[in-house]
Parts: C-alpha cells; sequence; structure tokens
C-alpha cells in the first residue's frame, strides 16, 4: 500500500496529466489522495515544496528504470564479450535498449521530458530550490527535493555512472544520443505528417549506430572517451 507521499505524488501526477500545473489545487489532492490537507503541507510544505518533490521523484524513478535494464543480462553485441567476470559491463546491445527506453520514457512524460533536455513548458512546475537559509523541511525525503532538480547533463552522468565505471562514458554517450533523438524526433516518411509534439521510438538503423559506436568504446586502448 503506498505511502501517504507516494499517493500525493501519483495524485499530482494524474492531475498535471489534465491540467497545467498553475490549474491544480492543494485541495483536490488531498482528496485524491484521501489524506487531509494537513498531510498534505507536513509532507511537502508548500505547493513549490510538492513541485520541486514531484521533479525530484521523477527523476529517481527514470535512474531507478536505468538500473533495472543494465542489471538485466542480454546477449552482447556480434563479436563482444559477454557478462563474464572479465566482460568490461553492459554490452553495447543493451545500452542502445537503455538509450531506447530513455526515448519512450521520455516520450510518455512530460516533467522526465524537460529534465532531459531542459526544455521546460509554461504548464509544467519549474521549481526552484528553497531559499537559503529557509528551515529545512522536517521530511528526510522533502529535504533531498528541497536542494532543487538535477540539471540535464546531472541527471545522464548519474544514470551513466549506473553502468559501472569502465562503462559511464560508453553509456553517457548512448543516453546522449537519445536525447538528441527527444530533441529532434526522426522525421516521419515523405508525405506523411507527424504531430510535433510526438515522440516515436528510436528507428532501428539508430540503434545500430549506437551499438557500433560503442563496440568501438568497448575495444578503444582509451580508458574514456574523448
Amino acid at each position: 500500500m503506498p505511502t501517504a507521499r507516494e499517493a500525493l505524488l501519483d495524485a499530482a501526477l494524474a492531475a498535471l496529466a489534465r491540467h497545467p500545473w498553475s490549474a491544480v489545487r492543494m485541495a483536490d489532492l488531498a482528496v485524491a489522495a484521501r489524506v487531509s490537507r494537513q498531510t498534505l503541507y507536513n509532507e511537502f510544505g508548500s505547493k513549490e515544496g510538492l513541485a520541486r518533490a514531484l521533479v525530484r521523484h521523477e527523476a529517481d524513478a527514470y535512474l531507478d528504470g536505468v538500473r533495472r535494464l543494465l542489471a538485466v543480462p542480454g546477449p552482447p553485441a556480434s563479436g563482444q564479450p559477454g557478462r563474464g567476470p572479465d566482460a568490461p559491463g553492459p554490452s553495447a546491445r543493451t545500452l542502445a535498449a537503455v538509450a531506447e527506453w530513455t526515448v519512450a520514457r521520455a516520450g510518455d512524460r512530460p516533467i522526465l521530458r524537460a529534465l532531459l533536455t531542459g526544455a521546460w513548458t509554461e504548464g509544467l512546475p519549474r521549481p526552484r530550490p528553497a531559499r537559503p537559509g529557509a528551515r529545512p523541511a522536517p521530511v528526510p525525503a522533502q529535504r533531498r527535493a528541497d536542494a532543487g532538480p538535477p540539471a540535464p547533463g546531472e541527471l545522464l552522468a548519474t544514470a551513466a555512472l549506473c553502468a559501472g565505471e569502465r562503462r559511464a562514458a560508453g553509456c553517457e554517450l548512448a543516453l546522449r544520443l537519445a536525447v538528441s533523438h527527444v530533441v529532434a524526433p526522426a522525421l516521419p516518411p515523405e508525405g506523411q505528417w507527424a504531430e510535433p509534439d510526438s515522440w516515436r521510438p528510436m528507428t532501428p538503423a539508430m540503434t545500430s549506430v549506437i551499438e557500433t559506436i560503442l563496440s568501438v568504446e568497448t575495444t578503444s586502448p582509451r580508458k574514456t572517451m574523448p
């Protein structure tokens, strides 16, 4: 059973799917989550605090997803070592799968899309860190959220580290290619119209490019990407 905090965050995400953030009311969220307004304010302090928590929640959920994908053993790319004790880390194919999932996830979740690209729309919460000198929130999770959301580069670097030291550079490269696809999706076939806000899955050709680049990075004697 979700905690009161989790229920409130879920209610806020559901409300944000229907309304711009400016139209989301704290009282309505408390009703939707079946908690008192006092509980809501005890958890987040204010609507601005809730916004910070919501954005931090999306960042954490994304990182958890990356970790889960990287933990799943997969077949190595052609000619590459498997996941034995001497393997350099996740295969190029696994990292390409992480990139594909990133594109799909960003297409479905506007807050994550903004976190990855830095492109915040007016309808989204764009919280600033808590004021310097403000009294720390009593809830530990809120104190972390009040530090402010991660910048796009910080979020990608943190996700890349989930692949391990030896594959962090390759993972970050795959994720940056994924974000470039989120920013500028592949063009539709000639003669077909695509909605401006649509993010389609990565094409097999782009996935192949990622695997090829990461295979080169795996076999390179350099320890870091230039």
